[in-house]
């Protein structure tokens, strides 16, 4: 038993003494990240804490570092315009499905690109990769979805956002430091390509699976230029489109404050008696919240699955 701790003892990394240059480094260091911690979380407490206080000191920027007459009425307002709750269903299915097919169809290419038997490998992983940097442009994409009759249909959400070469390279380089050796043996041990890409590498590309998701989940939740282009129905409108045009009613209304004493028609009333700031923050805090809360989850897969995806070995 000693010989073992004094084994560990002998294991465990020593910590040299601190000298008074490192300590002045180390204080210099946390405190320039705090401060820029501070500068990024800032606007988000900001929205937050002007969409809970008083609705006049809110509009007259009054509010900048402590809610004031704290109330959650402009949430409760907010929430039941017509069609929000409809809207946050289309939003949550794009984002899960949208996201699950991307990163099901990014890990599939990104592992047959690196199967050096592929007809034409090379050739297929270019010809991905080029539309990149070019593409037909506004005009032919929304002629080509019509075509395929993806206008007024959710699943123009879905299928042109499924295959983003970005992603592909990512995994693609992540695969490639994974040892051959691990599919090697699956064949050896009669498995297929697909045994081997859902038994094998899948459970092995968590980190970089969990940093494909991220992309794909914070562009789904955030768009709504595609229901600008695409969509008419407004049983398909997206939160974002939705919330988009109330932001945009808000700021036509704020002039129309100015310039006139009648009451406040239309999104407005229907709403309450509030400011347009007040709709423009809590708009944007129901906007931001629920991907602030994901994101965190795969926080910590998100550094491992960039870093290890771009250095081979």
């Amino acid at each position: 038993m000693e010989l073992s701790q004094k084994k560990k003892e002998k294991l465990k990394p020593h910590k040299l003494p601190q000298t008074k240059e490192d300590i002045i480094f180390n204080v210099v260091n946390y405190t320039f990240f705090a401060l820029i911690t501070l500068i990024c979380a800032y606007p988000f407490y900001y929205l937050i804490i002007n969409s809970v206080s008083n609705n006049e000191l809110s509009a007259l920027g009054s509010i900048r570092f402590l809610p004031e007459d704290i109330h959650f009425e402009n949430y409760k307002e907010v929430l039941q315009l017509d069609g929000l709750s409809l809207a946050a269903i289309v939003s949550v299915a794009r984002t899960v499905i949208g996201t699950a097919l991307t990163v099901l169809a990014s890990a599939f290419l990104g592992f047959m690109f690196t199967q050096r038997k592929m007809w034409k490998r090379q050739f297929w992983y270019r010809f991905v990769i080029i539309t990149m940097y070019f593409n037909a442009g506004l005009i032919p994409l929304f002629i080509t979805m019509k075509t395929l009759n993806l206008t007024n249909n959710f699943w123009v959400y879905i299928l042109p956002a499924t295959v983003q070469p970005f992603n592909i390279i990512l995994v693609k380089t992540y695969i490639e430091s994974i040892p051959a050796s691990l599919q090697e043996a699956a064949e050896m041990d009669g498995a297929n390509i697909v045994q081997v890409f859902f038994k094998v590498i899948l459970p092995n590309c968590t980190p970089i699976l969990a940093t494909v998701a991220i992309f794909s989940a914070v562009a789904q939740w955030n768009s709504f230029q595609d229901t600008l282009i695409y969509i008419t129905d407004q049983k398909l409108y997206s939160l974002q489109y939705l919330l988009y045009t109330y932001i945009n009613q808000a700021n036509s209304l704020a002039q129309m404050v100015k310039n006139t004493t009648g009451s406040l028609s239309g999104v407005i009333s229907a709403a309450t008696t509030q400011t347009p700031t007040s709709i423009r923050m809590t708009v944007s805090v129901i906007v931001v919240l629920p991907i602030m809360f994901i994101y965190p989850l795969f926080q910590r897969h998100f550094v491992k699955g960039i870093m290890l995806g771009a250095v081979k070995g």
